[in-house]
C-alpha cells in the first residue's frame, strides 16, 4: 500500500493554521477563534489535491512558552514537525517578521525537509507589500495567503502538488482535444466533488427595491407566517436591522433595504442608494428584487439589477401588488422586465401581493430551492462530458488562425458556481462562446435562477484572478 506523505502546519498562535487546516480539509473540523491557544492537541486528516495526490495533514497547537501549558503543546508541535515529510510554517502577515518567528523557521529549516512559509493574512492586493517583509527569512518557498477570503491558493498547491507523488493507479483520462502532451490532472485543480462538505443552510436574503415598491411589505408578510423568528440581528448604526426566520431545515436571513430611499439633502440620490445597496450585496447569496406593477421597470430598476450581475448572486424577480397592476397582462409584464433586464435573464419571475398575501406563501419554497441550485457541484467527469458535447456541436472559434483548445474543465467554487476552462490560448475564447457554453449547460442542468461564472485560464494560473 502506497504510504502517504505527512504535511504539518505549525506556526505561533493565532496565525490561521486550524483555518488552513479546514481549508485543506474542506470541511469545518478544527476550531477557530481569535484566541491564543484554541488548538491544543494534533488533529490529522486526509486530503486529497489535483484529484489523484492524497496526503495526511497535520494541525498543530501553537508553539508559545509564555506558560507550562503552552510550553507543552510547543513541545508537541515540534513532534509532529519530525514525524512529518512536509512543513508548512504560518505567520501572520499584519504583522513585522518577529525574532522569535526567525528561531522558530530557522530550527525547522535544519531540519532538511521540504518547508513553505505561508504568509497569512494577506486580505488584499495592498496588503501584499507586507508579504516582502518576509522574504528576509531566505524560504525556499514563500507564499502570501488569505485564507479566510480564499486567497492566493493556486501557487502553494502547486508547490504541494510537486512534493507529493500520485496514486500508484493510473487517472481516468478526461481530456477534451487531442493534445497527448496534456495531462489535466496536472492542472491545479481539487476534487472537491470527493469529499462530504459540511451542511449549508443559511440563505442571505437581501430585499432589493425603489421606494414604495412594497419591500416592507413583503418582509412583514414573509414574517407573519406561521414561522419562527430566532433571531433579531442587529446590524451597524447605518444598516438596518436583518431577520432570521426557520423554514425547512434552512434559516433564512432577510436582508433589509428600507433604508435605499430619496433624501432631498442627499445630491445623486441614485448614487446614494446604490451605494447602501453595494454594502448589503456584499453579505448576501440571494436577492429578490421587487418591482412595482403599477410602474414596471424604471432605471433605477434597472441600475439596481445590475448589481445583481455585478456580484454574482442568485436572483428571484418579485413583482409586487399584482392585485392593482392595471390593464397589462402577464405576458405583457413579463415581456417588458425581460427586455429591461436581460442581463437578470436567468432569473425566475413570480407575481405576488404584499397586501393582501397573494403567492406570497409561495417566495420561500423558491428561495430554497434556487439556493440549492446557487450552491450546486457538477462532478468534474459529468463537466467534462458536457463541454466535450457542447465542443463537438459548436467548436471553439479560431483567433487569426491559431487553433483555441479547451483542455479541461472543472468546478472550482459555488455560489455561484464558478468553472474554470483550462487552454492553451485562453485570451482568445470570446466571451460569446462562454455564453454559448453557458447555455449549453443550462439545457443541461437546472441553474434556474443561478448565474454561471465561467472563466478561461492556462495551467496553473489562478482561478480568482478577475478578467
Amino acid at each position: 500500500m502506497q504510504e502517504l506523505k505527512k504535511v504539518a502546519i505549525l506556526g505561533r498562535p493565532n496565525v490561521g493554521k486550524s483555518s488552513l487546516f479546514n481549508r485543506l480539509a474542506r470541511q469545518r473540523d478544527a476550531i477557530t477563534a481569535d484566541v491564543s491557544g484554541t488548538t491544543r492537541d494534533i488533529k490529522k486528516r486526509i486530503v486529497t489535491i489535483s484529484e489523484n495526490r492524497d496526503f495526511e495533514v497535520i494541525d498543530t497547537g501553537g508553539i508559545d512558552y509564555s506558560t507550562e501549558l503552552f510550553s507543552k503543546v510547543a513541545e508537541f508541535s515540534l513532534k509532529a514537525a519530525e514525524v512529518a515529510d512536509i512543513i508548512i510554517y504560518m505567520v501572520d502577515g499584519k504583522t513585522l517578521p518577529s525574532e522569535e518567528d526567525r528561531e522558530l523557521f530557522y530550527k525547522l529549516q535544519a531540519m532538511g525537509k521540504p518547508l513553505a512559509l505561508v504568509v497569512n493574512k494577506i486580505d488584499n492586493d495592498k496588503e501584499e507589500e507586507r508579504y516582502w517583509e518576509f522574504l528576509e527569512f531566505g524560504a525556499e518557498a514563500t507564499f502570501p495567503m488569505s485564507v479566510s477570503h480564499n486567497r492566493y491558493f493556486n501557487d502553494f498547491y502547486a508547490w504541494l502538488e510537486a512534493l507529493i507523488p500520485p496514486r500508484e493507479e493510473e487517472p481516468t483520462g478526461l481530456e477534451l482535444t487531442e493534445d497527448t502532451e496534456v495531462d489535466p490532472f496536472e492542472e491545479i485543480v481539487r476534487d472537491i466533488n470527493s469529499t462530504k462538505e459540511e451542511i449549508d443552510n443559511e440563505i442571505k436574503v437581501a430585499i432589493l427595491g425603489r421606494v414604495n415598491t412594497g419591500k416592507s411589505s413583503l418582509l412583514n408578510a414573509l414574517l407573519g407566517q406561521e414561522r419562527s423568528v430566532v433571531s433579531d440581528v442587529a446590524g451597524t448604526t447605518i444598516d438596518p436591522i436583518d431577520e432570521t426566520i426557520e423554514y425547512n431545515d434552512y434559516k433564512i436571513t432577510f436582508v433589509d433595504t428600507a433604508g435605499i430611499r430619496r433624501r432631498s439633502k442627499i445630491v445623486g440620490i441614485e448614487k446614494y442608494a446604490l451605494s447602501r445597496t453595494e454594502e448589503m450585496l456584499e453579505k448576501a447569496n440571494l436577492v429578490l428584487l421587487v418591482l412595482d406593477a403599477t410602474v414596471g421597470v424604471t432605471e433605477l430598476d434597472e441600475r439596481v439589477a445590475g448589481l445583481i450581475e455585478k456580484y454574482k448572486l442568485a436572483c428571484l424577480i418579485v413583482v409586487n401588488k399584482w392585485d392593482i397592476h392595471g390593464e397589462k397582462t402577464y405576458e405583457e409584464m413579463v415581456e417588458e422586465i425581460r427586455d429591461e433586464l436581460k442581463f437578470l435573464h436567468y432569473a425566475p419571475l413570480i407575481t405576488i401581493s404584499a397586501k393582501t398575501g397573494l403567492r406570497v406563501n409561495k417566495i420561500l419554497d423558491k428561495v430554497t430551492e434556487i439556493y440549492q441550485r446557487y450552491t450546486r457541484r457538477i462532478p468534474t467527469s459529468e463537466l467534462n462530458d458536457t463541454i466535450r458535447e457542447a465542443i463537438r456541436r459548436h467548436h471553439v472559434p479560431s483567433h487569426n488562425g491559431a487553433v483555441v483548445n479547451i483542455k479541461f474543465a472543472t468546478q472550482y467554487e459555488t455560489k455561484p458556481p464558478k468553472i474554470a476552462l483550462i487552454s492553451n490560448r485562453p485570451e482568445f475564447i470570446h466571451f460569446s462562446y462562454k455564453r454559448y457554453l453557458a447555455n449549453f449547460l443550462r439545457s443541461k442542468y437546472d441553474f434556474e435562477g443561478v448565474p454561471l461564472d465561467i472563466v478561461a485560464r492556462k495551467r496553473g494560473e489562478r482561478f480568482d484572478d478577475d478578467e
